[in-house]
């Protein structure tokens, strides 16, 4: 079942018109979120953010838009589709409807709908045994800027990345903004660490203002022995590096362990993933 402004249809039914603005010009923003056992994972970080992202955009954000009125749409749809009490990925899309060019026009409204799908791991944990390489994507580059940083529907970088990843037999790739900067990956943002500094590009080099950034942020910010620095990171730094890994709210951490001819260890991504699942079982008692 999908839920779209509130009513619950079936995916047969729940047909998107070609008029649809974020069909049209991907004039739409979304969210995904994990939710186990009907707690969903950093509600309040996902809600503020997309109400930000919609005034950004300009959207006229609806009356009923509170954050207790949709975190009761994502449980309403998560139990018409038997995902309640388990693990399940959500998305919560959100567009201006219809009407208008580029232009919105008057009558275009914003609409909501959210999807669900069974999620595999309540909660994270990192495959000790797998190799996970990733090369740069030098085809197309982001801009600096909030909008490079909005969880929008434009993700053409993103699906041109993956297709080069897979055709490269690559697990990801990181992304370069237009001043040869190193970004984020393309599903998630991204950490460096060298001896006992730990290194993530700014907001304003036009990466994901990602939800589990900031989780990762606050967890860090209180080991007295590293030094946190959100700075911009060059490509030549990769190869110097003693770690990478890359961030979402879906997978948690996800450490590289290979990057052209460089091999990475994981120890600091492995404490950084224990005391994030504290940190959750602790919001949930």
């Amino acid at each position: 079942m999908i839920n779209i402004n509130g009513t619950l249809l079936t995916i047969e039914s729940a047909n998107t018109s070609i008029e649809n603005r974020g069909y049209k010009y991907g004039d739409a923003l979304f969210e995904t979120l994990k939710v186990v056992n009907g707690a969903i994972f950093f509600w309040e970080d996902h809600y503020f953010r997309l109400m930000s992202s919609m005034r950004i955009m300009r959207m006229d954000i609806p009356m009923d838009f509170t954050m207790e009125y949709l975190e009761n749409e994502i449980l309403k749809t998560l139990e018409a589709n038997d995902l309640l009490e388990t693990s399940a990925r959500v998305r919560l899309n959100v567009d201006r409807g219809e009407g208008g060019k580029y232009l919105p026009s008057e009558e275009a409204k914003v609409h909501f709908s959210i999807n669900v799908e069974s999620h595999a791991n309540p909660f994270y944990n990192i495959d000790k045994t797998s190799n996970y390489v990733v090369d740069l994507y030098k085809d197309y580059f982001m801009a600096p800027g909030l909008l490079s940083g909005l969880k929008s529907n434009n993700k053409a970088l993103q699906v041109m990345g993956s297709i080069y990843a897979k055709e490269n037999d690559l697990d990801n790739c990181l992304v370069l903004n237009t001043n040869k900067s190193v970004i984020e990956a393309l599903n998630g943002n991204l950490f460096l660490v060298k001896g006992d500094k730990i290194k993530t590009p700014p907001l304003e080099d036009g990466c994901l203002k990602g939800v589990m950034r900031k989780q990762v942020l606050e967890v860090l910010s209180k080991d007295v022995n590293l030094q946190i620095e959100e700075a911009s990171i060059s490509p030549f730094e990769l190869q110097k590096a003693d770690e990478l890994f890359i961030t979402n709210v879906i997978k948690g951490i996800m450490p590289i362990t290979q990057y052209r001819k460089k091999n990475y260890s994981i120890e600091i991504a492995q404490e950084i993933l224990k005391k994030l699942n504290a940190k959750l079982r602790l919001s949930q008692l």
